[in-house]
């Protein structure tokens, strides 16, 4: 039996790529084995978003050059879609594919095998206006399934260099979509999650159908419990999406919604599409509608420009704006984007500082968020035993309002949708006591066997 080993750099999508390539390779009959193992074929799923992403993804592919200098190297994803010909220069690489066209992947193996010549598969990502159908039936050892409804961005925000790596906005069929949310609770499934490199924008170009009339049809799945958006932009969060958050009880009380800079001149710099009023207006909807929703949201700091009186008022806007939590990034300079040739870089130790100015207001607001729960009860769905103290008898998964929760209970209840009353609040986890308990376990297959 031939065997085939993966390594997945970057986001989400990546790894909800990396599982429907998988998939195909399992409906030919192959075995997965660890990426540190020996493999007949190594897919290595790269990241482009920074240039330690390309960097990453070079040393991966030649570690698997090393490992098995008589396997099948094939590279995939971001980087291999914007750098082609930088890939198929490593000695030892057999196969580029990029962004799309990753359902030909057994027969472009197949022809290396025949043929023994290295294969550029890589076609012009902006040309490309159909969603590429892949479905991912499983996840291997996950408590919620990722779902991909879309594909490509067409903000072009100027540190970015997503559009050239994923192409333009094109969305996933509805029909494609709900059914595949009908195999995911076949597999047994609670949460699914809604992903893709703009979420939010999902049928921008579909006629009369967008992303409020897609969870509306979610909705009506039988046995799904939690449907989660894993990013929305502040303009995509439409009267209608708000609607439909509020009518559904599926819809979870959390969402992202990237920020990324707290001054209107920043804003307009990295060509972000809103002011600070307007994401503010925004936010303050969502609170009317949806009281105790988890707003999580994506901070760039030193932006090229940022003045201190710039970094001042975004600090300020976003203590206003009480998120549940930041994920903070120093800027990083990505080559081919309109940022990284920007006269105004900002000094490294004055970025690092303003990274922990953000990320100690994030664990405060992180804190004053959790501690509005404490003794009240919430659902969670526990994703594992706890990783702190795996024989503890204590699991921990996220609460539909995006609270971490530890708690004492057994391991078969992983999966499950729990009632836990948070007893005491805490920054990047809280404590907590199960109340109950509903539903079967998830009947999985292990990955590779």
């Amino acid at each position: 039996m031939s065997t085939v080993a993966f390594h997945t750099l970057g986001c989400k999508v990546n790894f909800y790529d990396t599982e429907a390539i998988w998939q195909l390779f399992k409906n030919e009959g192959y075995e997965q084995v660890d990426f540190e193992q020996t493999a007949d074929v190594y897919v290595i799923n790269t990241c482009t978003v920074t240039n330690t992403g390309d960097k990453k993804s070079r040393q991966i592919i030649r570690r698997a050059i090393r490992r098995n200098p008589d396997a099948i190297v094939a590279v995939t994803g971001c980087y291999a879609q914007t750098s082609p010909a930088e890939i198929m220069a490593i000695p030892g690489v057999d196969l580029v594919i990029g962004t799309q066209n990753r359902d030909q992947i057994i027969p472009l193996v197949n022809e290396y095998m025949a043929s023994r010549k290295p294969i550029n598969a890589v076609r012009n990502i902006m040309k490309t206006r159909e969603f590429e159908e892949l479905d991912v039936p499983d996840f291997a050892d996950r408590t919620r399934a990722f779902l991909k409804i879309q594909e490509g961005c067409n903000n072009f925000c100027t540190f970015c260099i997503i559009p050239w790596s994923r192409g333009l906005m094109r969305s996933r069929k509805p029909e494609s979509v709900i059914r595949q949310a009908h195999m995911l609770v076949e597999a047994g499934y609670k949460e699914i999650v809604l992903t893709g490199i703009h979420t939010g924008g999902y049928g921008e170009d579909l006629q009369g159908y967008g992303l409020a009339e897609l969870l509306s049809d979610l909705d009506k799945v039988d046995g799904l419990k939690r449907i989660r958006i894993s990013s929305i932009e502040a303009s995509q969060i439409t009267d209608k999406v708000v609607d439909v958050l509020n009518r559904s009880d599926k819809m979870c009380r959390h969402l992202h919604v990237p920020l990324q800079a707290g001054d209107d001149a920043v804003l307009a710099r990295m060509r972000r599409k809103y002011t600070t009023a307007e994401f503010g207006a925004k936010i303050e909807k969502l609170h009317r509608a949806l009281p105790d929703v988890a707003i999580t949201t994506d901070v760039i700091v030193g932006f090229p420009g940022e003045t201190e009186d710039m970094f001042r008022a975004g600090y300020a806007f976003m203590e206003r704006m009480q998120f549940a939590e930041m994920h903070v990034f120093p800027y990083s300079k990505r080559t081919g984007t309109p940022a990284a040739r920007m006269d105004d870089q900002i000094d490294e130790e004055v970025k690092n500082e303003r990274v922990h100015e953000l990320i100690d207001l994030s664990e405060r607001m992180q804190l004053a968020y959790a501690r509005k729960f404490v003794g009240q009860t919430l659902e969670v769905i526990p994703e594992r035993t706890y990783k702190g103290a795996p024989d503890s008898g204590l699991l921990m998964g996220y609460s539909d309002n995006y609270v971490n929760l530890v708690f004492p209970g057994s391991e078969h209840l992983i999966g499950e949708l729990c009632s836990v009353k948070l007893t005491e609040a805490g920054v990047n986890e809280s404590k907590g006591v199960l109340v109950g308990a509903d539903g079967r376990m998830p009947h999985k297959t292990a990955v590779g066997g």
